[in-house]
């Protein structure tokens, strides 16, 4: 076994695997256009030299995936995911982060810096081996498995409730998982919240569990999410790459966040102009 291996499913729902710092295996893009990519590196194709070149700038900026991760960033964008959660951290209507970090696993975030720095800028980690020096960074209290670096959002949970935590958000991909996080046995006085992130290709299935189980989710380049928020007329912001509120509680998070930067409160426009989204959209 490689002692250092990393597989993220980054942009174009491309599959990466990082080993000692280089990037050594690069898959298929299934999205060919992403306006974010488009508007942050003026890529006009997701193709692997782009793919390529994403990864090892963000190796060559913050050290993903290696003993120099940076941890602490400032916002990446005007609203993703670890956007709304820092500042609904900041606000302390979140106490509590279940995330995941390469180098680290699961992991619990208190820190609005921190969840924004290792949420930020990593896409969907599928699996991860242990860098010391990163989760030293992070706390190793803080980390489900330090000798595993386990990926592992039910246990994650757990942890949380077991700290002591009561407002707990956690994110994860769309998966039977996010049904068993709405589920989990937790006690009367604690509030879990689901963020499902890295949506593209997901399945007619797992869209239905996404949308009867999850407070706020992102769009990406998955139709089937977009079909459903659709059918289902939920809140939501953004033109392109929407972020949809699920539930009422969805919706004030991300509310929150856009009071915060002063853009508009979420809408419910219908249907969505697609013209402007990710394509394909799969």
């Amino acid at each position: 076994m490689v002692e250092d291996h990393h597989v993220i499913e980054a942009l174009g729902k491309t599959e990466v695997v990082i080993e000692n710092g280089e990037v050594v295996s690069i898959g298929e893009p299934l999205v060919e256009y992403c306006p974010i990519f488009d508007k942050i590196d003026n890529a006009k194709q997701l193709d692997k030299d782009f793919i390529k070149w994403n990864m090892e700038k963000r190796i060559r900026e913050f050290g993903m995936c290696t003993a120099d991760r940076v941890v602490k960033m400032p916002d990446m964008m005007s609203f993703g995911i670890s956007e709304i959660l820092k500042t609904n951290r900041e606000l302390g209507l979140i106490d509590c982060v279940v995330g995941v970090c390469e180098g680290v696993g699961t992991l619990l975030i208190t820190d609005p810096e921190i969840i924004q720095g290792v949420g930020g800028r990593v896409s969907a980690l599928v699996s991860t081996t242990p860098i010391p020096e990163v989760i030293e960074k992070v706390g190793t209290e803080n980390v489900l498995n330090p000798e595993t670096a386990d990926l592992d959002p039910i246990k994650g949970l757990e942890m949380a409730i077991e700290k002591g935590f009561k407002n707990i958000a956690v994110t994860i991909l769309p998966s039977k998982t996010v049904k068993e996080l709405r589920e989990y046995p937790s006690p009367d006085d604690v509030n879990v919240y689901i963020f499902v992130a890295h949506t593209t290709n997901a399945s007619d299935e797992e869209a239905q569990i996404v949308f009867e189980n999850a407070d706020v989710v992102t769009a990406c380049a998955s139709d089937k999410i977009r079909d459903y928020a659709e059918k289902e007329e939920v809140y939501y912001s953004g033109s392109k790459v929407p972020i949809f509120a699920v539930t009422e509680k969805g919706r004030e998070f991300l509310d929150n966040r856009l009071k915060k930067i002063g853009k508009p409160l979420t809408i419910k426009d219908y249907p969505l102009n697609r013209e402007t989204h990710p394509h394909p959209l799969i």
